[in-house]
């Protein structure tokens, strides 16, 4: 078993803030043996508490790229896309003959721009409907029967099922 010591847990925590590895690929590149990792997890409290620290912020960061991507999606942006066209030189090795470069606009995308409106003004642009019943007459469909009133029901109910 590898010896638990701040170097490493800084190695583990500084991957996991980097990128989604898995366990097996964290404890492969810290050098540690997957049982450790566990290990030190049940026996380290403090190791616990930095790799679900580590975590957090991974996803905070998650988040926030998500949060720009969708504004840019929203609003529409331009983008250079680049060729490049090759031919081959006189001993066979490709080399550029042209490159050019073309500013690529990207429109605001529909689904986005719903997403956002049905999640961040949800009363305004709402996505869905409201379905109400009502009972005969328009009265209240679940309301409270006396007892009375409840045994009239089943007596009736029973009465149809029997004459048929």
């Amino acid at each position: 078993m590898a010896k638990y010591n701040k170097r490493i847990v800084k190695q583990i925590t500084d991957l996991i803030k980097r990128d989604s590895y898995t366990v097996v690929e964290l404890c492969s590149m810290a050098g540690i043996a997957v049982s450790t990792f566990y290990d030190w997890q049940e026996s380290k409290p403090e190791f616990l508490e930095a790799i679900k620290k580590a975590r957090g912020e991974f996803d905070e960061i998650l988040v926030q790229e998500a949060k720009n991507s969708l504004r840019k999606l929203i609003n529409g942006y331009d983008a250079d896309e680049k060729k490049t066209v090759y031919v081959n030189d006189k001993d066979g090795k490709p080399k550029i003959k042209e490159q050019t470069t073309i500013k690529k606009h990207f429109q605001p995308n529909v689904a986005a721009t719903i997403f956002l409106l049905t999640n961040k003004a949800a009363e305004e642009y709402k996505n869905r409907q409201n379905n109400e019943l009502t009972g005969k007459d328009g009265k209240d469909l679940f309301a409270a029967l006396s007892d009375e009133e409840l045994n009239a029901k089943i007596a009736e109910l029973e009465a149809k099922l029997n004459s048929k």
